[in-house]
């Protein structure tokens, strides 16, 4: 499955990536995984900087694509997620996420992601876990 199947997926459904505005890239390299999302109304906190919580909702999604994305036909979901804001963003920028996948296994795959402003200073570090599910009906 590549990126652009898990888009049209993404895309069919409501879901946490589509409210808060995420867009994900293709990358040539399958062991990575990007994603852009705008500062807005959406994502921000009432003072106008984008909220942690969304940095990180996107550094889990962007790492659960990629694992979906090495894995057809599997389940992939986030079991821990941990990462350290280091500067603010004000509305009305974007932030990218590039995800660099550091361990794959059978059940976990680890992925480190670096959030960026649009000038390429760093946003956020985050540290995601996925664990990777076989269907009921496949196992």
């Amino acid at each position: 499955m590549n990126i652009d199947d898990i888009k049209k997926i993404i895309e069919t459904r409501p879901n946490l990536s589509t409210a808060l505005g995420m867009e994900f890239i293709s990358t040539p390299d399958d062991d990575m995984c990007m994603a852009t999302m705008k500062v807005d109304e959406r994502n921000r906190q009432p003072f106008g900087f984008l909220s942690g919580g969304a940095s990180l909702a996107l550094a889990e999604n962007v790492a659960g694509v990629g694992s979906t994305a090495l894995c057809p036909g599997k389940i992939c979901v986030g079991i821990s997620v941990s990462g350290e804001h280091v500067k603010a963003v004000a509305e009305g920028d974007t932030v990218t996420a590039l995800a660099h996948l550091v361990s794959k296994g059978r059940k976990l795959h680890v992925w480190d992601v670096n959030i960026t402003d649009s000038a390429g200073d760093l946003i956020s570090t985050v540290h995601v876990t996925n664990y990777v599910i076989t269907p009921k009906k496949q196992q």
